[in-house]
């Protein structure tokens, strides 16, 4: 009999702990709420998780408290997520390229990005777009190659996505174009030098230059990761200019640090969804900034991180890259 009182004993405890996260997820939250941002304020997911938290204050009657991590190739950003109690009082709006290329570029990580952050809904995706200066007066890709060839050690590019980078570097040795990678520091500074000329060549979110395009001090080439854009109807994908390339398949999306109560994700998940599938919210956070709503499961957000870990890793191979 002392076996089946114990595991009656196990099954009643097991009931009553569910018992008490479910009255907490129903409870939660009852204070305010951190969001870690792995990008400097005025940076696309800063606009997002402050946009963001205005809806979920309507709703939950409790503050979104903004914390900017940037720097560190995002990984700043993921270790705070990672370090941050699990109890839901810290959220993290986290980009891909830490998430999933990272681990392929880094010899050592402050985090295990399979462990250390729990994926609850990817958010939006990123148009991304190739621009140039409009004083280099191109129109295509092929425009661009035959430039850098005529014009040698005087063109250089800058982008903050590793795919795209790897995209840029393989399309220089196949078609034999002369260009040169220069540092990211940010939006802000990389508009800045796509404008003055000192870097005259962007593979950027499109939100960071809608105003640049309409007023034409830039070109727009190509979109790098298959979406078209409302505003810009006449500019072609990648693949429709006849090029492969890498196709960045660039997100931000929403994580809890490992160790946060299932009722707690699954509250957050059904909640920012609600909010982000809105047509209100797409028009006013999303469109306007060419962004894309990304919204889905927990598990389907795990699932597809597994996909695009398995195809980073390849290109990072196939790059001939040495983790740092």
């Amino acid at each position: 009999m002392r076996p089946s009182i114990v595991g009656s004993v196990t099954a009643a405890a097991i009931l009553a702990a569910c018992g008490v996260l479910s009255a907490a997820a129903q409870d939660y939250p009852t204070r305010p709420i951190r969001t870690v941002t792995t990008t400097s304020a005025g940076g696309l997911s800063d606009i997002f998780a402050r946009a963001m938290g205005e809806e979920l204050h309507k709703r939950w009657g409790q503050p979104l408290i903004v914390d900017n991590r940037p720097g560190g190739s995002q990984n700043v950003g993921v270790r705070a997520c990672a370090d941050a109690a699990p109890d839901g009082y810290t959220i993290c709006i986290l980009n891909t390229d830490p998430v999933v290329y990272n681990q392929f570029l880094f010899k050592n990580l402050p985090f295990d990005p399979d462990k250390s952050v729990l994926p609850v809904t990817n958010l939006y995706h990123l148009i991304q777009t190739l621009v140039v200066n409009a004083d280099l007066k191109v129109k295509t890709v092929d425009e661009l190659v035959a430039l850098s060839k005529a014009r040698p050690g005087t063109l250089s590019y800058l982008t903050a996505s590793p795919p795209l980078a790897l995209y840029m570097e393989k399309l220089k040795a196949e078609k034999g174009a002369d260009w040169v990678r220069v540092p990211f520091k940010g939006g802000g500074e990389a508009v800045n030098a796509i404008m003055n000329g000192s870097t005259p060549i962007g593979l950027i979110g499109l939100g960071n230059v809608i105003g640049q395009l309409q007023s034409g001090s830039m070109t727009a080439l190509a979109m790098l990761n298959n979406f078209r854009s409302p505003q810009f109807p006449d500019v072609p994908t990648l693949e429709q200019t006849g090029y492969r390339g890498a196709a960045s398949g660039s997100w931000y999306g929403l994580f809890v640090p490992a160790g946060t109560p299932r009722p707690i994700i699954d509250k957050l998940a059904a909640t920012v969804g609600q909010i982000v599938s809105e047509p209100a919210f797409q028009n006013r956070v999303l469109i306007n900034r060419g962004l894309i709503a990304a919204i889905n499961t927990p598990e389907q957000f795990a699932a597809a991180i597994k996909q695009e870990r398995a195809v980073a890793e390849q290109v990072v191979k196939e790059a001939g890259l040495q983790p740092q």
